[in-house]
């Protein structure tokens, strides 16, 4: 599948590998970092609207489209893909720090960004994050099922049961043809992804952020999306929390016009750099 007419490619060799990715605009920069099954075109409603008032940079996550590899394989991987990140930031020369926004998974690796570089960070956007907190019990992975089906080459079924346990029955047999074409090349990232499935997230690490956070959840997202934004609260009270009216998990896409407001009004009031102790 090719890119979208608006997202021009771009590449940068990394320490890591090949890091494919695109940007438009100018000003405050945004990265956008997609989840599960996705690539950077994941964000095609996102990046031309953004791109009005903000310079916005969105990276394929290393093993995604248009390199897949083959899987399993150790780049795809949180800690990866975050650090791929920190040097694709530095390789830009972007010196006052960016915006990070990641949905899904891509927030957990947006997290990790933020942890482990918050110099880099202005402010952090977490879109229905899924991850599991270090102190609670580890479960198998909702998508074993699809691993499998991918296993015995029944592509699309396992891409119908991963996408319709994310965001509702019947979402797979509704979604527009680009989606599905993306969503089919990037399909066996799941046979890397459930490697580390329960990878989780410590509450203390999470209360040393110190950039202003805001957590994004789809008005029809699966409960298990909430609860996590709702411990993310607890943890840091001062987050601001918005919902998308109409959508579930994949709100950017089922209500962009909410989801770009929102993350563009947040961006616009953490204008300034922020202080570091």
């Amino acid at each position: 599948m090719p890119s979208h007419p608006d997202l021009p490619p771009e590449r940068i060799s990394l320490p890591g590998g090949t890091l494919h990715y695109t940007q438009a605009g100018r000003g405050a920069t945004i990265l956008l970092v997609h989840g599960s099954l996705c690539d950077y075109r994941y964000w095609r409603w996102q990046i031309p609207a953004m791109a009005e008032t903000c310079r916005v940079i969105a990276p394929s996550l290393y093993g995604c489209w248009p390199d897949t590899g083959h899987h399993p394989q150790a780049a795809y991987a949180i800690d990866a893909h975050a650090a791929s990140l920190m040097q694709l930031v530095r390789a830009l020369g972007i010196s006052d720090g960016i915006h990070v926004v990641g949905h899904s998974r891509g927030a957990q690796v947006a997290l990790a960004f933020a942890l482990s570089a918050p110099e880099l960070c202005r402010s952090l956007t977490l879109a229905d994050p899924g991850f599991r907190f270090d102190d609670e019990l580890e479960t198998a992975p909702f998508y074993t099922g699809a691993v499998e089906q991918l296993q015995a080459g029944r592509i699309d079924e396992a891409l119908e049961e991963f996408v319709d346990t994310v965001n509702g029955a019947n979402t797979w047999r509704k979604m527009v043809a680009w989606f599905k074409e993306m969503v089919r090349d990037n399909a066996m990232t799941l046979l890397s992804q459930i490697r580390e499935a329960n990878v989780a997230v410590a509450p203390a690490d999470v209360a040393d952020i110190r950039c202003p956070l805001l957590l994004v959840g789809g008005s029809q997202s699966p409960s298990k999306y909430g609860s996590r934004q709702d411990r993310l609260q607890q943890i840091l009270p001062q987050a601001e929390r918005v919902r998308i009216a109409l959508s579930a998990h994949g709100m950017n896409l089922a209500n962009p016009r909410a989801f770009n407001r929102a993350v563009l009004e947040f961006v616009q009031s953490c204008a300034a750099p922020v202080a570091r102790a």
